[in-house]
């Protein structure tokens, strides 16, 4: 009986231990708590830093014979180098997820550059770097190699799909993502806004007039001149790298160019580059400033505006024509002397606000990576805009006014922007040649009267894309919207407000800059209001998939967003993949053997320089050159170099090549297969007295039998002088 006594507990030990059961339980779950918040701790909150990686690559093409993308000019057919192009990649990273933006000098991404780089990143990264946080934006150059397209419209202006121009475009994307990739160490980012007010004007005032008045007063200009910048530093304050956005045409070149040319924004990368990086080449060294496009669909940087240059007199206000010579001869121009003047001021603008902004960005960008992206027809978007009434987008097509380009490069046929009635003669032609459109398309795009349905044209390929993307990706407090085309100011200043709208409903999102990346992904042409589209300018006449082309865009992107702010992005519909032609053609023949005048060889001088030359003046040396087409894949080449010599080192010390702004190289293709080079050197006040010479490398193709040979060679230009007058003495 006492043993049994002693096994019983009290009550007051009964107690204790359901007592300390409970405290353990309440420990155990307080414990678990704890590590579910942790785990689902913010990313990136205040004071983290990001991995952040910044990459700069060559994606320079042919400068020989292929046509420039831009203009839609025939005749305007590479014959030089100006400045080369590069793509400049950004890839931010806050520990959980990964974006990255890619500027790239070029006229707009197409669908194909975009899905080629997206497979080669695939084939190098597996599913780091996909369609979804992969962000590829156009500068809108209009001075670059076209030939990366895929459907028939932009092949038939670009000469086809080009591979000798593709070629070098992807592999320098994917080589800037390459570098930007190896370099990622953490780093901070800062944000900072300004306002530029010399630099654009609205090409279409006409058209924005047309929107609403009361929305119209709320902004002062009738063009976005703000600028936004995202500057990249390491942990110890040091700049790596900075992207601006501000939305002006590069078109500053215009279209008698004929020079491969990164224009304005190329210019603005050039200078900031050349600050950060000293003593460095041009695409050389480790800081990266990438100016990319933004809403630039009506702003030209021509700025002194549009006059008749055959007479001198203001043109036609509502058509943007001449009573003589039509729209060809309404031209804007300005603000220099020549297109060379003009593509300096405007880049210089651009670039010295941007590099105030950077030296005085101190809004730190905090907070998670984010990103979004849809696959969206086009052609088949229904939008609910009130309760009774519902709208929808057309199948693409092309209005007259299309033909009559703009006050930044004429068409040369006659017809004149703000068209909305068809020409008998002209819809005579399309009926003959391409057929006429359907009742249903030209009743979805009224008042737009077409002239080319390229949505109903198939052969050989689709005349114009249905799949396009839609795309976000947000870092910290900066959401940047890669819109595929050209929106107008109106258009875009809608998209911003409408996605800030949908992000402020959410805490983490609320003070987030909304931007415009441009001509991202694919290219659409352009997005105006609905207001715009009923003007029928050439924006309006050049939104394909009709009137309600905005709305689509307003209820996707601001879908989006909401699935953002709700964490839900994994829900969204993936849409439906995008084509990839395999049926591609190509209009480029092959270059033909090079000839030369009997008794030279290639490189050899023709035209020789002077013995002296005062800082400021011009050089110009000229060679037997061969085509240019010859020298294969040109990235991280040059055909010409100025050298300074050292007397110290008793060497030759290069110290400008094609890249840069200083120097023009000129093909000029004669007859009997003959072609020469002209070397240009503008020397700069700041260049040092000494002793020169420039030097031009290149291949030529000769034919042994039937089989082509390459060769490469040089020239060199007799030892000049560069001095501070004219009155040198060498003793």
């Amino acid at each position: 009986m006492a043993g049994k006594k002693c096994c019983r507990l009290s009550a007051l030990q009964v107690v204790l231990i359901v007592l300390l059961v409970i405290v353990t339980a309440v420990c155990v779950a307080l414990a678990a708590v704890l590590i579910v918040k942790t785990n689902k701790k913010e990313t990136n909150p205040q004071g983290t830093p990001y991995l952040i990686g910044v990459g700069r690559a060559d994606c320079t093409g042919p400068p020989a014979e292929i046509p420039l993308m831009g203009y839609a000019n025939s005749q305007q057919k590479a014959a030089g180098i100006h400045t080369r192009l590069y793509s400049r990649a950004f890839i931010i990273d806050d520990g959980s997820q990964r974006v990255v933006f890619v500027t790239v000098d070029v006229g707009m991404i197409s669908q194909r550059l975009r899905l080629e780089v997206l497979k080669a990143l695939k084939e190098k990264y597996g599913e780091l770097y996909r369609h979804d946080n992969v962000v590829l934006s156009g500068t809108h150059t209009h001075c670059g190699p076209a030939g990366y397209f895929q459907y028939t419209l932009f092949m038939l202006a670009g000469n086809g799909y080009i591979k000798a121009s593709i070629e070098p475009l992807v592999s320098g994307i994917v080589k800037s993502i390459d570098i930007a990739h190896s370099k990622m160490k953490p780093g901070r980012i800062y944000r900072n806004k300004g306002e530029i007010y010399d630099s654009s004007l609205n090409r279409s005032p006409h058209s924005y007039l047309n929107n609403p008045e009361k929305e119209r007063s709320r902004y002062k200009t009738n063009t976005d001149k703000q600028v936004l910048v995202l500057k990249f530093t390491d942990l110890d304050g040091d700049g790596i790298g900075m992207i601006s956005w501000f939305a002006v045409h590069a078109v500053s070149m215009n279209y008698t160019n004929r020079m491969v040319s990164s224009d304005n924004m190329g210019y603005a990368s050039y200078l900031l580059e050349s600050d950060k990086n000293p003593g460095e080449l041009p695409g050389q060294g480790g800081f990266v400033a990438g100016f990319s496009s933004s809403n630039l669909g009506d702003v030209s940087p021509n700025t002194r505006g549009p006059y008749c240059v055959n007479t001198g007199l203001p043109c036609d206000y509502l058509n943007s024509s001449c009573p003589i010579g039509g729209t060809k001869m309404c031209q804007s121009f300005g603000p220099g002397a020549d297109m060379f003047d003009s593509t300096q001021i405007i880049g210089h603008n651009i670039y010295m606000k941007a590099k105030e902004l950077y030296a005085n960005a101190v809004d730190e960008v905090t907070g998670p990576v984010r990103f979004a992206h849809q696959w969206v027809n086009m052609t088949d978007v229904t939008v609910k805009i009130n309760d009774t009434h519902t709208v929808s987008t057309c199948k693409p097509a092309m209005g007259h006014s299309f033909a009559a380009g703009t006050i930044d490069g004429g068409g040369d046929l006659n017809f004149t922007q703000g068209a909305v009635e068809g020409d008998p003669f002209w819809d005579g032609i399309r009926d003959a040649l391409l057929g006429p459109p359907s009742n249903e398309t030209q009743k979805c795009h009224h008042p737009k009267p077409i002239l080319i349905s390229t949505g109903e044209m198939n052969w050989p390929l689709p005349w114009h894309p249905q799949i396009v993307d839609v795309q976000i990706i947000v870092i910290g407090s900066v959401a940047v919207l890669a819109v595929p085309g050209e929106m107008t100011t109106m258009s875009g200043r809608r998209l911003r407000e409408a996605v800030k709208e949908e992000l402020k409903s959410s805490s983490t999102f609320k003070n987030t800059e909304v931007v415009i990346a441009g001509l991202s992904n694919i290219y659409t042409h352009y997005i105006t209001t609905y207001e715009e589209y009923q003007v029928q300018r050439y924006e309006g006449a050049s939104t394909i998939y009709g009137p309600h082309t905005l709305t689509a865009y307003l209820h996707k992107f601001c879908e989006l967003a909401k699935a953002i702010v709700q964490d839900r992005v994994s829900e969204l519909p993936v849409g439906p993949e995008p084509p990839f032609f395999t049926n591609v053609f190509s209009l480029m023949g092959t270059a033909a053997a090079d000839g030369k005048p009997e008794n030279t060889s290639f490189g050899e001088v023709l035209e020789q320089v002077l013995p002296l030359y005062r800082q400021g003046d011009g050089v110009s040396v000229t060679f037997v050159a061969g085509n240019p087409r010859h020298s294969g894949d040109i990235r991280d080449k040059t055909f010409v170099t100025v050298e300074i010599y050292d007397n110290r080192t008793e060497t030759w010390e290069v110290v400008y090549n094609d890249a840069s702004w200083e120097t023009r190289f000129h093909w000029l293709k004669g007859s009997n297969r003959e072609s020469n080079a002209t070397v240009e050197w503008h020397i700069p006040q700041s260049a040092p007295t000494g002793f020169y010479r420039i030097r031009h490398f290149g291949h030529y193709k000769e034919l042994q039998g039937l089989k082509p040979i390459i060769t490469p060679y040089e020239g060199s230009s007799d030892v000049f002088t560069v001095t501070s007058n004219y009155y040198y003495s060498d003793n």
